[in-house]
């Protein structure tokens, strides 16, 4: 895993941060969604606007994930009032994780999740916490190999429709 390093997404960076985003939710996502929905969730939530504005909010930062130049994947993670749900107290939330699929089933996964349990643990936070879409048992699994528990669910919107996420969290 040497050849892989994470780094820090700055302002600069927002349009090659669009580009991992919108690849990797698709490869995710796509199939299983409707067209309508899927595009309008990419028009209002990956937008340029919509990145930057999440790029500049002091409570989230966001990482790629590179092999040599190219970008594999990224993470993003929230404090604060950033966090998209205030369930938890002194709790970091991971929001987004995504890997491109060639690099799925690897270990390389690992590499960002290892950052956010270290992020948390450097910032004091005694828990570690995410939703994942029900119907997503992959990522439940691999969230679950690191500890993650079920503890509540949310509703998520992709566009205007209404799916169900698992909140799950790791106590640090």
């Amino acid at each position: 895993m040497n050849s892989y390093h994470l780094k820090v997404v700055t302002s600069e960076e927002v349009a090659a941060l669009r580009g991992i985003a919108i690849q990797t939710f698709r490869e995710a996502f796509e199939v299983e969604n409707a067209k309508k929905a899927f595009e309008k969730y990419l028009n209002d939530k990956m937008s340029l606007d919509h990145l930057q504005s999440e790029l500049d909010n002091r409570y989230s930062t966001f990482y790629f994930l590179q092999k040599g130049e190219e970008i594999v994947g990224y993470l993003k993670v929230n404090i604060e009032d950033a966090q998209t749900e205030k369930k938890l107290k002194n709790a970091l939330e991971v929001e987004r994780i995504y890997l491109l699929t060639k690099y799925r089933g690897k270990g390389v996964g690992n590499l960002l999740m290892d950052k956010a349990v270290a992020l948390a643990k450097e910032m004091g936070k005694d828990k570690l916490w995410l939703g994942v879409w029900e119907d997503n048992p992959s990522s439940i699994k691999f969230y679950q190999k690191f500890g993650f528990k079920i503890f509540d669910k949310h509703t998520f919107m992709l566009g205007d429709e209404e799916q169900l996420d698992f909140l799950m969290k790791l106590e640090l």
